[in-house]
């Protein structure tokens, strides 16, 4: 019996998407639009304003506008207004959820951690500042040194298709509590729910201008943002070309850059580990949020003695996963988000047919006739060389390879121009802690899926990105950092010239 093909449309779309500049609405300069689809139907079901150099400059000026009243703010004040942030986002959860499923095509159920979490983002950050400590050093008795951070300026935030609000709120809280304004340009095939941020924020209490939304094209809006001469930081999150042409554009600039960029996590599974435990682990973290996710586990490097049996039961399992509509609670994986990315990944699974063993998923569902839906794939026997071994699908998709030791373990974990996370199973915790020393990414799960405190840097190395947000990391980054000297005993210094 085939699904409906229709997505379950919320009530109360917008006519239009359109910017927040300075406080208010806007449309385009130019008037230009861009359709917007749902991943289900993909038929157009609202326009976006298109936004443009003309654009970005209206909204730079904004928050040029509004950044000393900001900056000014207490710690303390600031805090109280994210604080309302976050009480405001949790009041529009269900409507949140709704919302997201309906544009990314993300489960619903899994949707509806994203306004829990992004307002913890918020309550975390109002935390942060108001309990964050400046440095001081006392030099002997001659000398006190101490440290004074200062909010960085305007700041520019790029965010990406998955996960959209969660990712937005990752950003814009800690900019916000660092005194920042910014100018936030959404994913342009996932702009709905960063239309819920203007009421939000208007409710909490944010002063009109510190935050700007632009929406529109990457090579438009995007590039209009990164060339701005008066936005002196950028943060980005998405791909690891794109954020090269950031880096190449940013150079002449000077500009401070934090990007999380790409990711081919292996996870590594000893024959000594709890299979079970490491088998949903390794399903849940290729599989939930569509795949869409750049720390999923993508690459599962299995010890010789139990490969078999684990490549078994996880076709087994990655054949039961439940594909379909977003809006039904029972789905576990829905419509990845936009057909140009559909048709990537499925170009990936038809590679992935001639380089290695297909043992699971790969094709559409019966149940499904329209929408971009793909049955979870599973590769064995994945040769190192493999494009599904080296290069990120972002989807549903897996490739599995044996291991005979650690040391062949370790090789082939690093084996990627990628370094973002991993995963190790084993039941010697000496070991796991080895392996974490020895592979080359920025964060490391020893026996557990993917659970990060807030306090934790999040970042890679290699071709998955430069700097690290998070914690105290995040207001870094948003802040300039300043050393005072003061000498407190006689002076004496050498007297040239006398």
């Amino acid at each position: 019996m085939s699904l409906p093909s229709s997505p379950a449309r919320p009530a109360g779309l917008p006519d239009r998407i359109r910017h927040w500049i300075g406080g208010a609405y806007a449309d385009s300069a130019d008037g230009a639009v861009f359709d917007v689809a749902d991943p289900v139907s993909n038929t157009r079901y609202t326009t976006a304003a298109a936004g443009g150099p003309a654009d970005v400059d209206r909204a730079v000026a904004a928050a040029r506008a509004a950044f000393p009243a900001w900056a000014a703010l207490g710690n303390r004040e600031r805090a109280s207004i994210l604080v309302r942030v976050a009480d405001a986002v949790e009041a529009r959860e269900d409507r949140l959820a709704e919302l997201e499923s309906f544009d990314s095509g993300l489960p619903i159920t899994q949707a509806r951690g994203q306004a829990r979490r992004a307002a913890e983002n918020f309550r975390y950050f109002a935390d942060v500042i108001v309990a964050l400590g400046e440095e001081a050093y006392r030099v002997g008795d001659t000398q006190l040194n101490y440290v004074v951070r200062t909010p960085a300026g305007v700041a520019g935030l790029i965010t990406p298709w998955n996960t959209p609000f969660m990712l937005e709120s990752w950003k814009l809280a800690p900019a916000l509590a660092s005194g920042c304004t910014l100018v936030l340009k959404p994913a342009e095939w996932t702009p709905l729910s960063a239309g819920l941020w203007p009421e939000i924020l208007t409710e909490a209490g944010v002063p009109a201008g510190v935050v700007n939304i632009v929406h529109g094209l990457g090579e438009a809006a995007g590039q209009a943002l990164v060339d701005h001469p008066d936005v002196p930081l950028l943060s980005f999150t998405g791909s690891t070309d794109t954020g090269r042409h950031i880096m190449r554009c940013s150079a002449d600039g000077l500009k401070a850059l934090s990007m999380e960029l790409g990711g081919k996590s292996p996870v590594v599974v000893f024959a000594d580990a709890d299979l079970e435990a490491a088998l949903d682990s390794v399903v849940f973290g290729v599989f939930s949020l569509n795949g869409e996710r750049c720390t999923a586990g993508s690459r599962v490097l299995v010890e010789r003695p139990v490969y078999e049996e684990f490549t078994r039961r996880l076709a087994e399992r990655a054949e039961k996963v439940r594909v379909g509509l977003p809006s039904d609670p029972a789905t576990e994986v829905g419509a990845l988000v936009h057909p140009e990315h559909y048709a990537r990944v499925l170009e990936y699974v038809e590679v992935g047919r001639r380089e290695a063993r297909l043992v699971a998923g790969g094709g559409r569902p019966g149940h499904l006739p329209e929408g971009n839906y793909l049955q979870p794939a599973v590769f064995t026997d994945v040769p190192r060389d493999a494009r599904i071994f080296q290069e990120e699908i972002f989807g549903p998709v897996v490739a599995v390879a044996p291991f005979d030791d650690e040391c062949e373990a370790v090789e082939l974990a690093n084996a990627t121009r990628y370094g973002l996370a991993a995963y190790v199973w084993t039941g010697d915790l000496r070991r796991g802690h080895r392996i974490a020393h020895e592979v080359a990414s920025g964060m490391v799960w020893i026996n557990s899926h993917n659970v990060r405190d807030l306090r934790t840097p999040f970042g890679g190395v290699k071709d998955s990105g430069l700097g690290r947000e998070g914690g105290a990391h995040s207001i870094d980054f948003f802040s300039e950092s300043k050393i005072v000297h003061v000498m407190l005993g006689e002076v004496h210094t050498p007297r040239f010239g006398a």
